[in-house]
């Protein structure tokens, strides 16, 4: 099951970064999450960041009160390998990045008390002389890992990369850094209501379980994971790092998180680059809501691509054939659960988990990731008519995570989301919505608009950050984006007069620098990473075919 987000992180990204990232970036879907540790603390720390750039990295250092010893850190840079099963470290190791962890508060507000570490990476600059300076990476999520991602940024990012000191990094409670682990028993809450009642009830109490867990697990750090907590960290690396400003390069759910920094720190980032941006105004626990009619053509638009391949699929002849194929799985699996695979990897669907399924697999519309999706369909159809099934390769892996929970800690993503703005209490609601949603979209309004583990979270410790100040950025987004769509990245764009928007027209695609192989899309993002300077005004780029 590729989920293609998070995150939020791009294909070629998703290669360096290995499963635990492709989950977070793809089913995990990368979006959603944004708030942090007191009031206080916030308009404190924005008011001394407020105004033109800190003359220098220990000025903007000192304004941060009793945060002193945390800039004033200096990484113990080593090789990345942490033991013997170690399989990403010695990858890094070979390709000069080298790794450390970052002290920061558990909570802002008190820092003189717990800390924990976040893991960082950095692949040094090898054109010393015109050195820009340190960009910093996140792959979206919200949890999405980014500590291996320097080599695979290094490659998007051509002549110019040589230039910087790139900087990958964990989030807090993510990967290498101070972990949580909700000891789920599956690791995607992103789960459908199903086709009637009695499965929404089903809903409602599992999510609600999921929600006492992690309460039960993580009761002590819940309340200082969010995504303000996170801005916070980025500008403690960044004065750890000795900059007086950074640059940043964020990908879907990292697209809020860089806007959060730029309205939080403003004059303390360089050049930004957010691609397949959110709305600060649509950040929420159901961030999806929303994106139902988008992810409708793009699905339609991969069964007009399967209709012409129907000799390799067999899933129909026409585009309407096709559809119909992925009806008659959806019915099949509210009958009763869909069997696929064998052995230790069986796993048992229903039709809380098959709409998942189907919307993880169209955010992606070039050949292989469509290929990819035919190969599990057909298998879900051959499921339907009981015959025996073999999972693609590569599935099983996503799957036991995904159901099962097994493989990787569980609840980083829910708990940033749940974390950073209050989502609605009361089940009817949720029951209605969906609803309402079940006539115009009957697959995907179930999805978007079910209730989720937020709904009985504690309350965020702080309000959801809004843009009350412009911040140059370039915006990158596709006009037929599935999950972040491409009205986010216009109205981000209008939020913040001075950016600039670069649209990719005619694509089905969910994050495009460096991964989409789009030399116009590309083209211009590195052109602002090499001169700083956005275009004068925004472009247009068009999808390659070929």
């Amino acid at each position: 099951m590729r989920s293609h987000e998070a995150a939020e992180a791009p294909p070629t990204a998703d290669r360096a970064l290995g499963p635990a990232a492709r989950r977070a970036s793809s089913v995990g879907l990368a979006l959603a999450a944004c708030l942090a540790a007191t009031p206080t603390l916030a308009v404190a720390a924005e008011a001394a960041s407020a105004g033109a750039a800190p003359p220098s990295a220990s000025a903007a250092n000192r304004s941060e009160a009793g945060l002193d010893r945390y800039y004033r850190q200096r990484p113990a840079w080593g090789s990345c390998v942490t033991g013997p099963d170690d399989t990403t470290g010695p990858d890094l190791d070979g390709a000069g990045v080298q790794c450390a962890d970052v002290t920061v508060p558990l909570d802002y507000a008190a820092p003189r008390g717990r800390t924990i570490t976040v893991a960082i990476s950095r692949l040094k600059a090898t054109d010393t002389r015109h050195r820009i300076g340190a960009i910093l990476l996140n792959t979206g999520g919200p949890g999405g890992p980014a500590l291996a991602h320097p080599p695979t940024a290094r490659a998007a990012m051509r002549e110019v990369g040589a230039r910087y000191d790139i900087v990958g990094f964990d989030p807090r409670f993510v990967g290498r850094s101070t972990p949580l682990d909700c000891g789920w028993p599956l690791g995607m809450t992103w789960l459908s209501a199903g086709a009637d009642r009695a499965g929404f009830d089903r809903q409602v109490a599992l999510q609600k379980s999921l929600a006492d867990k992690c309460r039960a697990t993580g009761a002590s750090v819940l309340p200082h994971i969010s995504t303000r907590n996170t801005a916070r960290d980025m500008d403690v690396i960044r004065g750890a790092l000795g900059e007086r400003k950074i640059s940043y390069l964020g990908y879907s759910y990292g697209t809020y998180l860089g806007t959060v920094y730029t309205q939080m720190f403003p004059g303390r980032h360089d050049r930004m680059v957010l691609d397949g941006a959110i709305d600060p105004g649509d950040y929420r626990p159901r961030l999806l809501e929303g994106t139902e009619r988008e992810n409708e053509k793009a699905l339609s638009d991969w069964a007009g691509w399967a209709a012409e391949r129907h000799g390799t699929y067999g899933l129909g002849r026409t585009r309407a054939e096709v559809l119909a194929s992925v009806d008659r799985v959806v019915a099949a699996s509210a009958r009763g659960p869909l069997t696929i695979g064998s052995g230790a990897d069986a796993f048992r669907i229903d039709d809380s988990q098959v709409p998942l399924l189907l919307f993880s697999g169209i955010a992606d519309d070039t050949e292989p990731a469509r290929a990819s999706f035919g190969e599990l369909l057909s298998v879900l159809v051959e499921a339907v008519a009981g015959a025996p099934t073999t999972l693609p390769a590569g599935f099983a892996g996503e799957l036991r995570y995904a159901l099962r929970g097994e493989g990787e800690p569980t609840g980083a993503q829910s708990a940033i989301i749940c974390g950073d703005v209050a989502a609605g209490r009361d089940p009817e609601q949720y029951w209605r919505d969906i609803e309402r949603s079940r006539a115009a979209h009957p697959l995907f309004g179930p999805l978007t608009r079910n209730i989720n583990p937020c709904a009985f979270w504690d309350r965020p410790r702080e309000e959801p950050t809004r843009v009350r100040r412009d911040a140059p950025a370039l915006i990158v987004a596709a006009t037929g984006d599935p999950r972040t769509t491409y009205k986010g990245s216009v109205e981000l764009r209008r939020q913040l007069p001075s950016s600039r928007l670069i649209t990719l027209e005619g694509a089905n695609r969910h994050a495009l620098y460096g991964s989409y192989a789009n030399t116009c899309v590309d083209d211009q993002v590195n052109r602002y990473l090499a001169t700083g300077k956005l275009p004068a005004k925004d472009r247009t780029c068009v999808k390659e075919t070929g």
